[in-house]
């Protein structure tokens, strides 16, 4: 089983990741354990680093649907912005408002599966949300470093 890593000082949460360079069963096997890891914490979103890899991937899971992008990039962000409550299963009992673009376009390498392809696509809403989210991650941003009205919980609820 594997831990999440937390703390707003943690180094590799800080740190920017490295480029996955080669999809094989090493990778395969780090979004499994993403997926499992995510899915058992009861998140929508995690990134590589917040399990102690310093890889550019991201997992998220809404409505059913579960993503692994591999070296997301977004390339594009659209003016309008919305606020929205966001936490974070590697910050755990805190919240905070932040404010992200609602519709982003991602270019990735998609893992479906056993099928791998390039992507170039918009997202929107609580979807391009985490992605933001996670995204950040892997440049060493946490949501406290964008949040206003951060507070302390007494008890955790669902985090990105």
């Amino acid at each position: 089983m594997v831990e999440i890593l937390t703390g707003e000082n943690n180094p590799l949460l800080r740190t920017k990741c490295q480029p996955v360079e080669k999809i094989d069963k090493n990778i395969r096997s780090i979004i499994e354990e993403m997926k499992e890891t995510m899915e058992r914490a009861n998140g929508v979103g995690l990134a590589a680093n917040q399990i102690g890899y310093s890889l550019r991937i991201i997992t998220v899971q809404l409505e059913d649907k579960f993503y692994a992008f591999i070296n997301p990039e977004i390339v594009k962000t659209f003016p309008a912005t919305s606020v929205s409550q966001e936490g974070c299963l590697s910050l755990p009992l805190i919240v905070g408002e932040v404010e992200r673009p609602e519709k982003i376009i991602l270019k990735a390498t998609d893992l479906s599966g056993k099928k791998i392809k390039k992507i170039k696509r918009k997202f929107f809403g609580l979807l391009a949300r985490i992605i933001q989210h996670e995204v950040d991650h892997l440049d060493g941003i946490l949501f406290i470093d964008k949040a206003k009205n951060i507070t302390k919980l007494n008890q955790e609820i669902n985090s990105l």
